[in-house]
């Protein structure tokens, strides 16, 4: 345990480069430049594209190597990598052979960081999770720091926090595969094929999943998943000393579970009641399983009380199954978040499979929904059959369109006889195009859904600006 001038200290007669000059590694940038040391940015983009801040870093003193050969001829001793670059990349791999120090504006955080950590992860509801998480304390009167893949880098914060705050942190399967230091409290949402695209195979993105609880100590807390077959495997291997479970289904022995509508805390071999599931306002099983993940992530901190407030007035993150707006009795929902099928599905249900729990009558066959982009290479056969059995509508776009195509196509052909309704199928090469279709297509007491199954990336900068994108278009509709 350090402090960040400490750290930098340390850096200063050695050579730095930042891999990527975006959100995460900025505030790090400004502070090594700060310090007066030597530090070279490559990235991806040129010139014209990073704009103005590569004039602003290049008078602050700092060297460029941007462009495609901008992991060239890495000879510097310390190397921050940007989380979407992975460390098999030959180019960072010579350079550690060579014995540069890889690492991470997060790696670093968890080093210097002078409070309690709490960290989640997950293929879904991680940052909905670490966001119910961070309102839970807050209510709770603690004073929290919430970021990480959350959107807000944390290390250059570092200096400002007590000991008696807690950091709040979301971490992706991307950052935590080089980690070495795990939070005070872990938390795995649950774990299904995702990210396939980048990672090796489903080996590798697990084991870089269990980074976020494999140097835990004995004083440590790691929450699973008992639902998820995974999750609840990793807990064979946990060092922590202790062990939590929550389930939607079953009783847990430790942790958080659900019966009967009702959430109840298991601890110390006692049983109470902690809320009706009916208070929590978002929508959707999977938020239950959210809440039942965040609330076991702070048993013994917080009180019940915390906890009933914040179900009751927490309203959600953007761009996950964020409502925007009605119009003519039609209600349309941003799940822009939504980059894997499991996800979507998700999202699908959200809106499909709440009626025994009287969340949302009537709900089975309203939701049209736009799906598509850029796949994971991650199977949509799954994806296929939830959208056969339940969506009045789907409206594809984008490079996978064809691909989650075929696997609806499939699981129509697959249904049984007997299986009411099938969904209308509909191609639009343009993504504003694919949101007016949609509009078109739905009536009253429809729901028009954006959960796309994949990434942005064949058309957008990222999910927010898919997400703010169709926002727009809905709040233009007259």
């Amino acid at each position: 345990m350090g402090d960040l001038k400490s750290y930098l200290n340390k850096l200063k007669n050695k050579q730095i480069t930042v891999i990527g000059a975006g959100v995460s590694n900025t505030p790090l940038i400004d502070a090594l430049l700060d310090a007066g040391i030597k530090t070279t940015i490559r990235d991806k983009r040129l010139r014209t594209e990073l704009g103005e801040i590569s004039d602003r870093f290049e008078e602050m003193g700092a060297k460029l190597k941007l462009g495609e050969d901008y992991l060239n001829g890495i000879t510097e001793d310390v190397i921050f990598r940007t989380p979407g670059l992975m460390p098999a990349n030959p180019e960072i791999s010579e350079a550690v052979a060579r014995g540069a120090v890889l690492t991470s504006e997060m790696e670093v955080f968890f080093e210097i960081c002078p409070c309690k950590t709490i960290a989640v992860t997950g293929s879904d509801g991680k940052t909905t999770t670490t966001s119910i998480i961070a309102e839970i304390l807050k209510n709770d009167g603690k004073t929290v720091h919430l970021g990480g893949n959350i959107g807000t880098p944390l290390l250059c914060r570092a200096d400002k926090m007590q000991p008696g705050d807690i950091a709040v942190i979301e971490l992706s399967s991307f950052q935590l595969i080089t980690m070495h230091k795990s939070p005070n409290v872990a938390v795995v949402t649950n774990l299904s094929p995702n990210h396939l695209d980048v990672h090796t195979d489903m080996d590798e993105y697990i084991n870089a999943k269990s980074n976020i609880f494999n140097h835990q100590k004995q004083t440590d807390r790691v929450v699973f998943n008992l639902d998820n077959e995974i999750t609840r495997k990793y807990a064979t291997s946990a060092p922590a000393g202790e062990i939590l479970f929550f389930s939607r289904h079953k009783k847990v022995k430790s942790g958080v579970f659900l019966k009967n509508g009702i959430i109840y805390e298991a601890l110390n071999n006692e049983i109470k009641y902690v809320m009706r599931a009916e208070e929590i306002i978002l929508p959707g099983t999977h938020n239950i399983e959210n809440y039942l993940a965040a609330i076991a992530s702070v048993l013994g901190i917080v009180s019940f009380d915390s906890i009933r407030r914040t179900a009751g007035s927490f309203c959600g993150v953007e761009h996950r199954i964020e409502f925007v707006r009605e119009l003519r009795g039609v209600k349309y929902y941003n799940d822009s978040i939504a980059s894997s099928p499991s996800r979507t599905i998700a999202g699908i249900g959200a809106f499909t499979a709440l009626e025994d729990m009287k969340l949302l009558k009537d709900a089975s066959r309203r939701v049209i929904l736009i799906a598509g982009g850029k796949d994971k290479g991650v199977a949509f056969d799954e994806l296929g059959m939830e959208i056969a059995a339940r969506v009045k509508a789907l409206v594809l776009t984008g490079r996978a369109a064809e691909l989650i195509n075929d696997a609806v196509k499939k699981a129509i052909v697959c249904k049984p006889s007997g299986c009411p309704g099938i969904p209308e199928i509909h191609r639009c090469e343009d993504f504003n195009e694919a949101v007016q279709k949609a509009s078109e297509l739905a009536v009253d007491g429809d729901i028009v859904l954006l959960s796309p199954a994949c990434t942005s990336f064949d058309r957008f900068k990222n999910f927010e600006e898919r997400g703010n994108t169709f926002k727009d278009i809905i709040n233009r509709l007259v």
